[in-house]
Order: structure tokens, then sequence, then C-alpha cells
């Protein structure tokens, strides 16, 4: 079976964009190419106003991800849940293509017979295990993000830690927003592992706007970088005849 890359842009922020491209409209882009854009709202004294919990959802929906708004101090478990999370929405769409293709277009994993689709959960389960997954991690360094950084960084490496027992490869990307002279400033490039994100986040500098279009347009192309430098920007196919359809 093939395992083939679930690719995420993780956007962390916590507030609106103020500057550039319509985040929604390039989150829209960014899942025509295969990555979905998860949006963590981090809020800290009820600080987010209902324009930027709105544009953290449609951003997230628009990405074909998972939004979620949350405080910083429970940021590390929400990490952990809405990339999970959306790994498996992510599988479900690969699922529901095939299904699609073999069975019919009004057909979708909730169609099929409830002993078939029993196998096809557990393919799905192992799939969240075994496919490699990409990581591109933008976080908003504008200046209301200043006290929230440390929660930030306790929050990726608590997530870094946390999928270390896949057996699927886990790449990451760290990349701040603004950035000093581009979109955005590179803080880790890809790497399987975070063990140098506490310096990573020492380079920091805050800025007064959150350019947050300009940002995720930079982190898509530089996916599609990756994806042509890996030979691997087809969609992810696997064979569900093995798991008994």
């Amino acid at each position: 079976m093939g395992r083939g890359t679930i690719r995420q842009i993780l956007l962390l922020t916590d507030g609106c964009s103020n500057s550039g491209e319509d985040p929604v409209a390039i989150a829209a882009l960014a899942k025509e190419d295969g990555i979905s854009v998860n949006v963590i709202g981090i809020v800290d004294n009820g600080d987010m106003n209902e324009q930027g919990i709105s544009e953290v959802e449609s951003i997230a929906e628009s990405g074909g991800g998972i939004s979620q708004i949350v405080y910083a101090k429970q940021l590390s478990q929400t990490v952990q849940m809405v990339t999970r999370k959306a790994m498996t929405q992510t599988i479900h769409g690969v699922v529901n293509k095939e299904i699609s293709q073999i069975l019919g277009e009004e057909k979708e994993l909730e169609d099929i017979e409830p002993e078939k689709r029993g196998k096809l959960m557990e393919v799905v389960d192992e799939l969240g295990e075994t496919m490699d997954l990409d990581v591109f991690i933008l976080v908003d360094t504008s200046a209301s993000m200043r006290n929230k950084l440390p929660m930030v960084q306790e929050a990726l490496l608590d997530l870094s830690i946390s999928l270390r027992s896949r057996t699927g490869k886990n790449h990451y990307a760290l990349y701040s927003f603004p950035g000093k002279r581009k979109d955005i400033d590179k803080l880790i490039q890809w790497t399987p592992h975070f063990d140098t994100i506490s310096s990573a986040f020492k380079k920091l500098s805050m800025g007064g706007i959150t350019p947050t279009g300009p940002a995720l347009q930079e982190a898509i192309r530089l996916f599609q970088k990756r994806m042509k430098k890996r030979g691997t920007d087809e969609d992810e196919r696997f064979d569900l005849e093995e798991a008994g359809m």
C-alpha cells in the first residue's frame, strides 16, 4: 500500500491580518496543492475580537484544515490535537475520493456497509501512523504575541515529542512573520526533530503588523519547492482492495 505524505501548514496567530493579500484566498490555493492549512487562534484574557475569530475559522475552512481558538496556557495540548485531527481529516478525504472513483460520486465512507467500513477505519488509523508528515509551522510575531511566544515554543516542542512514536517520518519547518526584510523569516529549515527550537526562538524579532496572507503565500511556495525537489507532488493513493473492498 502506498503511504505518501500528509502536508500541513500550521498557523499560530492572535490577531487579524492587516497587510497584503487575503489569507482566506491564499489558503484555498494551498488546498488545491494538497496542503491543508490549520489555524490556532491564541487568546489571552479574551483579547481576540470577533473579526479575528472569524478570520481564523475562515482560513482553516478555505484551506481544508482545522481551526481552534485557545487560551495560551492550553496551547500545548491543542497543537497536538489539531495536528492529529487534521491528519485524520486528510486521510478521510483521500479515502472518500478513492471510494467515489470505485463506487460512484455519491458514495462516501459513511455509505459503506458496517463491516467494510470498520476495515476501512482500521486502514485510516494505520495510515495516520505510517504516512510521512510534513508540517510547515508559521508563527505570528506581531507585537501582541510577545508574551505568548514562550508557550508557543513549549507547545511546538511537545508536538515533536508526541509524534515521535509514529512509524511514518515527521519533518518540520519553522518560520515567523512578519520577517525583517521578507514576508517570513526562516527559524528552522526542514528537520525531523526540534532539538534546536530554543535557540531558534532567541532569533525572533517582534513586528507591529500581521501580514498573514503574504506569509501563507510564501509558505506555499517553499512547500512547492520541497515537493518538486522530492518528486512527491502527486496525490496520495492506496489500494482499497487491501482494506477488503
